[in-house]
């Protein structure tokens, strides 16, 4: 049998043939499977990833970009000849809106002035009533009064009534506290676009979100210039950065932040990215705020619209975008300088401007306002009113993010006034005799012939946060309540009438279960038989208490409510001396009645909330409703005139002419606890509240404490007499051993004929409370 294994020969014989070894499996299809799976796991989770990155892209570009803080504005300067106004004065409310003084007049928000003529160039508002264009008006004055207004654009035509554009005294932020005015890329200036460009991203109309070519030049450039000349991330790595990252610098922020700027370049087009660019950029800091956007920018640095900036400007908004805090004009100017120098030789040498442009724009300085013309608080006390008021209508994320404007009736010249008055008139009273020092206030000021706020102040130091006195200190009023007594007794004139005569001595007011209650004069005397407006007009308690107490005090308190006073009320006799206690605000409603000849108009601080896009959502218009009867109330007012002439609030007319026909009470408290004044004149009504927030007596009376305060504030405001203006049924006559004329209700008033001795004359009336609903009460201490 042939062998059957293979030998081989050799020199020393034939030996067996090697084994054959059996080739070992290579490990490559191995890894190369899991390399594969890991591949597209790997894909699967990058696609997955980037479609969560695209979700994101497109659900907060394509929704509700921003959110905009509405802007509260207070209400615009209406000029009309024959206005009291002075040039001076007309020009420092120019500087207040920071209008500048520009003898071309070349950009809206400009004026120059010559002699005592003054030409404006008006800036462009939206109005909650129409919108209103930019023009050209000349003012020309006389003395501290408008001769003329006339608009240049118009071939000289007579302009009624000018209105400037209305100071912004708020804004109602969101949680996230940022700020911008949105602006169309259509809008921009091309001056902003092209250094832009030229600064930060020149091949921006060429990449695809992200530029290697940009970088390495960047790089050179900034290596040749030896400073910061231009930027390596794109315009749209910047808009991820700003709009969609935070500020953490990290590898995985860059890889989301190229991701990004791959997809938005990829959906949208490179003008809405640049559109959104321009209003998303950080660009400062306006206190705890903000400042977003170029469109608010040029507010913020130059209260100026964007399109109005000239070249020097615009290029300096732009320094910004390296570093708002670093190249802060107002803080760091040298460097803001520089900056703006730098990226106009860029736009040189991109042809984007000639040389003759760059060196005149070099040559100019910054130009940045002191004080920017925004602020979210700038009337902390009129602001919580304002807030209040809307939160009973819209809801808070409305209110904050919808970019609404309010309009409200704040005049900032007057609620300056007030507020400088209060500061100077309290420190003079705390070093007054008899005072206790550490005294506060509150007042409130309104337009007399609409109830609108004009002014309100919480304390002698504006802090922007706090109780606010204005609307919250529940305060008794003292002999403020007096002129609603006094207007519910001559509801009934046949039983009471102006010169109805009633007994000043002492009343004994019974009280079940308890001691009586015996009320006494401020000055601890009884003055005898007197007639209802000497009794108001020196403010006498007992013969107030008579009369409250034959009227009723239920009855005085209905007519509280018809004055507009809701606050609730207790129904004893001691609130005939004003125990009743009511907030400022409330004093003020009670007492715009009686200015309004007793129709009832509702104390507003809002005019319109408009929308973002101009239209009206809510207005408040003037609507007023008869409570209560004009011809006791048109006697009242006669009888509050006299409590100026000769009663207690005569130190008024050291001051004002005595044709000035003032209206007012004064009101002091148990102990002098709160002194209070409320008062009007033709065109203005003030409440003024002086006190301790401790509740200790402080020394002062209404006279001495709050009335001075008043006499100050509308000596400085008021221009206007009251008119009093009777109504049909008012007959004037005189009565009896008085030969002065006095209104009485027609068929109330007294004839001399009839008139008996003293003791019998008509109308003397001294009630019997026996039959009075005194009983029914329960007396507190007062």
């Amino acid at each position: 049998m042939a062998e059957r294994k293979r030998r081989t020969s050799s020199r020393y014989g034939d030996t067996p043939a090697p084994r054959q070894r059996k080739k070992k499996k290579s490990g490559f299809p191995i890894f190369s499977s899991l390399f594969l799976i890991m591949l597209g796991v790997g894909g699967f989770f990058l696609f997955s990833y980037l479609g969560y990155l695209d979700y994101n892209v497109r659900k907060q570009f394509e929704g509700k970009r921003w959110a905009i803080p509405a802007r509260v504005y207070a209400s615009p300067l209406e000029l009309y000849a024959g206005y009291n106004m002075s040039a001076a004065q007309f020009e420092t409310q120019l500087k207040t809106l920071h209008y500048r003084v520009d003898a071309n007049l070349t950009s809206e928000g400009t004026y120059s002035k010559k002699g005592s003529q003054i030409t404006v160039k008006t800036r462009p508002f939206n109005f909650w009533d129409a919108p209103q264009e930019s023009g050209l008006i000349r003012l020309n004055f006389v003395d501290s009064t408008v001769e003329s207004i006339t608009d240049l654009g118009k071939q000289g035509e007579a302009v009624a009534v000018l209105r400037l554009d209305p100071p912004q005294i708020g804004t109602l932020y969101p949680k996230i506290k940022e700020d911008r005015v949105l602006i169309q890329l259509k809008d921009a200036p091309p001056a902003l676009i092209n250094a832009l460009l030229a600064s930060e991203d020149r091949d921006f109309y060429h990449h695809f979100g992200l530029s290697i070519r940009g970088i390495a030049r960047a790089m050179l450039a900034n290596l040749k210039a030896g400073g910061m000349v231009q930027g390596g991330s794109t315009i749209t790595q910047q808009l991820v950065k700003n709009f969609y990252l935070s500020s953490e610098r990290s590898l995985t922020r860059k890889i989301n932040e190229a991701f990004m700027a791959l997809i938005l370049e990829y959906r949208y087009s490179k003008d809405e990215i640049l559109e959104a660019y321009l209003n998303e950029i950080y660009l400062g800091q306006n206190g705890s705020n903000a400042v977003h956007g170029f469109g608010l920018a040029s507010e913020f640095y130059f209260n100026s619209t964007l399109k109005d900036l000239p070249l020097h400007q615009v290029v300096s908004l732009v320094a910004l975008v390296r570093g708002p805090s670093y190249y802060d004009p107002r803080r760091a100017s040298e460097r803001a300088l520089q900056r703006r120098n730098l990226i106009l030789d860029e736009m040189l040498n991109s042809e984007a401007i000639t040389e003759k442009q760059a060196a005149d724009a070099k040559a100019k300085p910054l130009g940045v306002i002191v004080n920017a013309n925004r602020s979210s608080n700038a009337y902390p006390y009129f602001m919580d009113l304002v807030k209040r008021q809307l939160r009973q209508e819209y809801r808070e994320e409305d209110l904050t993010s919808e970019g609404l404007s309010i309009f409200t009736t704040l005049d900032t010249r007057v609620q300056d006034t007030l507020e400088q008055t209060v500061k100077t008139q309290l420190a003079k009273l705390d070093k007054a005799p008899k005072s206790a020092g550490n005294l506060e206030t509150a007042a409130v000021i309104t337009r007399r012939d609409s109830g609108e706020i004009a002014a309100l102040t919480s304390g002698r130091e504006v802090v922007s946060s706090g109780f606010n006195r204005a609307l919250d200190a529940v305060r008794p009023i003292g002999s403020l309540i007096k002129p609603v007594i006094y207007l519910t007794a001559l509801n009934n004139p046949k039983k009471y009438t102006i010169t109805t005569s009633v007994s000043d001595s002492e009343i004994v007011v019974p009280n079940k279960g308890s001691e009586a209650w015996i009320p006494k004069n401020y000055d601890h005397k009884e003055h005898g038989n007197v007639s209802l407006h000497q009794a108001l007009a020196h403010s006498y308690n007992l013969a107030t208490v008579r009369i409250g107490m034959d009227v009723g005090v239920n009855n005085v308190i209905e007519t509280l409510r018809n004055m507009g006073v809701n606050r609730e009320v207790d129904s004893f006799p001691s609130f005939l001396l004003g125990s009743a206690q009511l907030t400022p605000l409330d004093v003020t409603q009670m007492y715009q009645t009686l200015a309004g000849d007793g129709f009832l108009s509702r104390l507003k601080a809002i005019r319109a909330v408009v929308s973002a896009k101009g239209e009206r959502l809510q207005s408040y218009p003037f609507i007023v409703k008869q409570t209560l009867d004009p011809s006791a109330t048109y006697i009242v007012n006669t009888m509050l005139q006299e409590v100026m002439t000769s009663g207690t609030g005569h130190a008024a007319y050291d001051v004002f002419p005595k044709s000035f026909g003032l209206v007012g009470k004064t009101g002091t408290t148990n102990d002098a606890k709160d002194s209070w004044f409320a008062g009007y004149s033709g065109d203005y009504l003030s409440v003024v509240w002086v006190g301790r927030d401790d509740n200790k007596p402080m020394g002062l009376t209404g006279a001495t404490g709050a009335l001075p305060v008043w006499i100050s504030v509308m000596k400085q405001i008021s221009t206007q007499p009251v008119n009093l203006i009777p109504p049909d049924n008012i007959k004037m006559a005189s009565s009896c051993g008085d030969s002065r004329s006095y209104p009485y209700i027609a068929g109330s008033e007294p004839h001399l004929s009839d008139c008996a001795p003293e003791d019998d004359t008509p109308g003397y009336f001294v009630p019997d409370f026996g039959n009075s609903d005194s009983d029914d009460f329960t007396p507190d201490n007062f």
